[in-house]
């Protein structure tokens, strides 16, 4: 086994303070994705995406976000997915975003409703070629009996849509997650990091520092 001391790696990051927060979490995010942007860190949209079934059976994976704004944190997927029976029995998440490289994370909580079928059309039409064959001819989350069955289900496509134009799957749109808890956190030397707490409140937004 690969001596753990190896791997251990050390934080020596600048200080997150109270007066370097924004007021508003949704700003202090924007300048935080801005700078993972400016770091070419890798995979900056991708977000490990937690739900959970009625009866709290979590599940947690990797999704990409594709837009956000002060009405929520947006991605796409197929409605028959794991991801969505849980959403659709407990309609809650929580998302994190790691940056590696700015020793950072962001994490947020709170309720989930469905895109609009316009918006959830629009983004499919905006998607690779490919992407949308892959979507049109997938179950997600459905078992399969080999690789070769979802093969011939895109070339069948591909010859009944010869000109690409495959139309959006009735039951693959988006999702957004309307925040009520973010939490900012940034690694510090010794392992004594730097957490703030922002909580949606009636009057704004309750700010705390928490303990490492």
């Amino acid at each position: 086994m690969k001596d753990q001391r190896q791997t251990r790696r050390e934080y020596l990051s600048p200080p997150l303070r109270r007066a370097n927060l924004a007021a508003d979490p949704l700003l202090q995010f924007q300048q935080w994705f801005s700078d993972a942007l400016a770091a070419d860190a890798e995979d900056v949209t991708a977000m490990a995406l937690a739900t959970a079934s009625s009866d709290a059976a979590p599940s947690v994976r990797i999704v990409l976000l594709k837009h956000f704004d002060e009405h929520g944190f947006c991605w796409y997927t197929d409605y028959r997915s794991h991801k969505g029976s849980d959403l659709a029995e407990n309609p809650r998440a929580s998302c994190v975003f790691h940056w590696r490289e700015l020793h950072r994370q962001v994490r947020i909580t709170g309720g989930v409703a469905k895109l609009d079928a316009a918006s959830a059309t629009a983004y499919f039409a905006s998607r690779p070629q490919d992407s949308r064959f892959s979507a049109a001819a997938s179950q997600q989350s459905a078992p399969v009996d080999r690789r070769e069955t979802l093969e011939a289900r895109v070339a069948e496509l591909r010859s009944r849509y010869d000109d690409g134009a495959v139309p959006k799957p009735p039951q693959w749109g988006g999702y957004r997650l309307l925040p009520e808890v973010y939490e900012f956190w940034q690694g510090r030397e010794g392992r004594l990091h730097d957490r703030f707490r922002f909580s949606r409140e009636a009057e704004g937004w309750r700010v705390e520092r928490l303990q490492p």
